[in-house]
């Protein structure tokens, strides 16, 4: 199992910032967002066979040409402040078939991203994904940080700032990061690699909806963009938000009024008011009808309000 490289760059203690798909997509579209923006160069990536099984065939005039894979692929990026590598992967790798990365294939993809990493002097890592969080979806997202070491965590707290600041990470006494974004910081760890993970809030209840978050996309890409002094464009999320808050809107007055109420009163609990919290019986209310809620219904057309 191995890479392939495309480049040598001459890059100077780059920072690898990652992106898989995941929970409202938030750190597969941040890094994508970002490798087009600065317009990040084709490094190479790491060969899917040992990983995935064909997502398709490719076939030209009429004759199958090859089996096409979820791709893994790196780009660079030379920066006046700080060069960058990049890694999108289309898939998570996965022996028990859930959505996000486990068994050895994940260990195995998280440290060949890492041997390219350090292939290059990588001096710090960066994945991206979704903080399922007790908000409003009428709120900006904040964004959750977990560090391996002290240092990094204080520096992005500094860069942070109150803008990007969530009241509720840290309110549970013990939490996880699912999939390949846990698991790559941890492995960073092992090699001492100074890692981190910015996670964007997206709402609980919508979670497990099958649709784009852009809102917590907005808020990591506002805060990568502020770490590394660059001058993003985010008008195409803010515009795929107006487009998508129809839907979240309809989706949201599906629930029972008494759910309705105890979800908008999340707004006065930012405020400092009292509110009445979601029980265990809501939870799982949500968690039962939101795949039922976004399924086409039978003849293809769209669900019912």
């Amino acid at each position: 199992m191995s890479f392939r490289l495309s480049a040598e760059p001459q890059l100077e203690s780059p920072d690898l910032i990652v992106g898989w798909p995941g929970i409202g997509n938030v750190g597969l579209m941040a890094v994508e967002i970002l490798r087009r923006q600065l317009e990040a160069e084709f490094l190479g990536e790491i060969e899917p066979e040992p990983f995935f099984y064909p997502s398709g065939v490719v076939i030209k005039s009429g004759v199958l040409e090859s089996l096409s894979f979820p791709g893994s692929r790196f780009y660079f990026k030379k920066q006046p402040q700080r060069d960058l590598i990049l890694f999108i992967g289309d898939e998570q790798p996965t022996e028990t078939g859930s959505t996000y990365a486990s068994g050895g294939k994940a260990y195995e993809m998280a440290n060949l991203v890492l041997d390219v990493a350090q292939k290059f002097g990588c001096r710090r890592v960066f994945t991206s994904g979704a903080a399922v969080s007790a908000i409003h979806h009428k709120y900006t997202p904040g964004v959750w940080t977990v560090a391996t070491e002290p240092g990094l965590l204080s520096e992005i707290k500094a860069l942070r700032g109150n803008k990007f600041k969530s009241d509720l990470q840290g309110k549970s006494a013990q939490s996880n990061i699912s999939g390949l974004n846990g698991l790559l910081i941890g492995v960073a760890r092992q090699r001492g690699i100074p890692a981190a993970c910015l996670m964007g809030e997206v709402p609980d209840y919508l979670a497990r909806a099958p649709m784009p978050y852009p809102a917590a996309t907005r808020s990591v890409l506002e805060f990568i963009s502020r770490f590394y002094d660059l001058n993003l464009d985010l008008n195409e999320l803010e515009e795929m938000r107006r487009q998508m808050s129809d839907m979240v809107d309809q989706f949201f007055n599906q629930f029972p009024d008494e759910l309705k109420e105890k979800i908008s009163q999340r707004a006065q609990v930012r405020a400092g008011e009292a509110g009445e919290a979601i029980t265990d019986e809501d939870k799982k209310w949500m968690a039962e009808h939101v795949e039922d809620l976004f399924r086409p219904a039978e003849g293809g057309g769209d669900r019912a309000a």
